[in-house]
């Protein structure tokens, strides 16, 4: 079995959103979040990020969560990759990671996030365009808005879909990253949006061939 990380379309739109993207702050164009069952090599996804992208390491409490965010750390350094880890700030502090992922629950912890460590990037998920509003008036670089289409994740919410995807990254204030459902075959649909990014777990995952 070998390796096809065919996944340029996904890559090549977000870069393109960035591009398209005014913003003072240099956020990643793509984000890999991690996820225990959908993602469990880590490593392997993030080694096949290109530069410039960055990986969300939601380690949800596991023994060796510190472990694991360290090897990812000196991976995506070696890479030029971004490295967030979800929720934890001290798990972030231990590895040197480069900011935070905070939960829609946590995203009143922004402010003080990027008070206490201004290099970080601090993001915050929103699953509503109030949420959105509140992730960003809270301190948070950008929010994570999801679902935008079906997706496999257990938490996901029905679908906003493209158009109303844009009308809430139009309403939010702020940038705005898509996540949820996001492939190869689906990414382009997302270039009128106003998003600075995509965000994924399966899409970014390296797909096997025989």
């Amino acid at each position: 079995m070998g390796a096809d990380f065919d996944f340029w379309d996904l890559q090549r739109t977000a870069w393109s959103l960035s591009r398209q993207a005014r913003r003072q702050k240099p956020l990643p164009p793509l984000l890999l979040f991690t996820d225990p069952v959908r993602t469990p090599d880590p490593l392997a996804a993030a080694a096949a990020l290109p530069p410039g992208a960055a990986v969300v390491f939601r380690a949800f409490g596991a023994a060796d969560g510190l472990q694991v965010a360290q090897d990812l750390r000196r991976l995506t350094r070696a890479k030029g990759v971004k490295l967030l880890i979800g929720a934890d700030a001290t798990l972030a502090l231990a590895c040197r990671a480069d900011g935070v992922h905070l939960p829609e629950r946590l995203a009143h912890r922004a402010r003080g996030l990027r008070q206490a460590q201004p290099g970080w990037i601090v993001t915050a998920a929103a699953h509503s365009l109030a949420a959105a509003r509140t992730g960003l008036a809270r301190g948070a670089h950008a929010v994570v808005v999801s679902a935008i289409f079906p997706s496999k994740s257990p938490s996901a919410g029905a679908p906003l879909g493209s158009l109303r995807l844009a009308a809430l990254t139009r309403a939010a204030q702020g940038p705005v990253y898509a996540l949820g459902g996001i492939h190869t075959k689906n990414a382009r649909r997302l270039l009128a949006s106003g998003v600075v990014g995509l965000a994924a777990v399966e899409g970014l995952m390296p797909r096997r061939k025989s």
